[in-house]
């Protein structure tokens, strides 16, 4: 795999203001949900990430950041050698010829109104391609790339008139029809039926090969991360806590909430018994959050030290690391 780095993040943020109190009014301190807090990571071509975590711990705000949908508070953003954090507007055109996004929604994402032709088209002649001749040519190459053959079948229907899986399908050809350096696809197959994900995942996977994408996959189900990714980032509470080659990530977790995550991931094997991982039910507030580790109002194996306990990631070895006290000795 090649070890070319497209996108890198680096101590990015993104604080979503609290509205104030009626009562208080402007005398009253404004308050923040720090959504995603600092968050450091890069993803090389031809790579797929995937980031992981339950509902509500930064993972698709991280991504809405990446294709600059919404504006980072602080950090840095880089594609290739350029600063992407905080681009001006005149020129997010040209930086979304490189960084595409499919949504969890097929049918929420797609216009009723435009047929399937005109849906993938748009972006070509939003970007200056004024052959129609050459935007049919290339219409056609991403209805074949997404796996919808023969194209003639598709190009004049309506989002209606097709299912689930071929709507989402038509949203992977849309992203990729400008040929981009990364795509950001979050939850692409929680919608969909159960016996066509694997399609779909398997489609994610040919295009990582065929474009050398770099991917980031965002899903709260860790059995399509193990499946798809090559890499795994866990998030909670808008920081990454653990970070590293899938199979390692999955097989030897090292900070306590990624056991807590994989010990809920159902086994078909009914004589298989595991040893299940335990929390308390603390919840933190997200507004007022307190100095040190986020996860330890639920930590089962938490000590005095980790209520002053820095973010600090330790480095376990083949580009493993996990943000937790009790990786310090672990450490290589």
């Amino acid at each position: 795999m090649s070890r070319e780095i497209v996108l890198k993040a680096k101590n990015l943020k993104k604080y979503f203001p609290v509205g104030r109190s009626f009562f208080h009014g402007s005398k009253e301190k404004q308050q923040y949900v720090k959504a995603v807090n600092g968050v450091d990571f890069e993803i090389s071509k031809g790579e797929i990430l995937g980031i992981a975590g339950e509902s509500g711990s930064g993972k698709s705000t991280t991504g809405e950041l990446i294709v600059r949908l919404i504006e980072p508070t602080s950090g840095s953003l880089t594609l290739d050698v350029n600063e992407i954090a905080h681009i001006a507007k005149k020129n997010l055109k040209n930086f979304r010829n490189k960084v595409q996004m499919i949504f969890q929604d097929p049918f929420g994402t797609l216009n009723p109104r435009f047929s399937i032709y005109k849906t993938i088209e748009e972006p070509l002649i939003i970007n200056g391609f004024k052959d129609a001749s050459e935007r049919e040519k290339l219409v056609k190459r991403a209805l074949l790339m997404a796996e919808l053959n023969p194209p003639e079948k598709y190009m004049h229907r309506l989002p209606h008139e097709l299912s689930g899986g071929e709507r989402q399908r038509i949203s992977i050809a849309r992203a990729v029809v400008l040929n981009p350096e990364v795509l950001v696809a979050d939850e692409p197959v929680s919608m969909l039926d159960v016996s066509i994900r694997a399609s779909v995942l398997n489609l994610l996977k040919n295009l990582r090969d065929k474009l050398d994408l770099a991917m980031i996959y965002i899903s709260h189900d860790l059995s399509t991360i193990r499946y798809l990714c090559d890499r795994t980032a866990i998030m909670y509470l808008g920081e990454i806590v653990e970070i590293g080659p899938t199979s390692e990530v999955m097989d030897n977790p090292s900070h306590p909430y990624t056991k807590l995550l994989l010990s809920s991931v159902p086994i078909a094997d009914p004589d298989y018994h595991r040893e299940e991982a335990e929390s308390y039910d603390d919840l933190p507030d997200q507004i007022n959050m307190e100095e040190g580790c986020r996860f330890y109002p639920r930590c089962i194996s938490r000590q005095d030290d980790c209520r002053t306990f820095k973010a600090e990631h330790y480095d376990l070895g083949n580009r493993h690391t996990a943000s937790c006290i009790l990786c310090r000795n672990m450490q290589h």
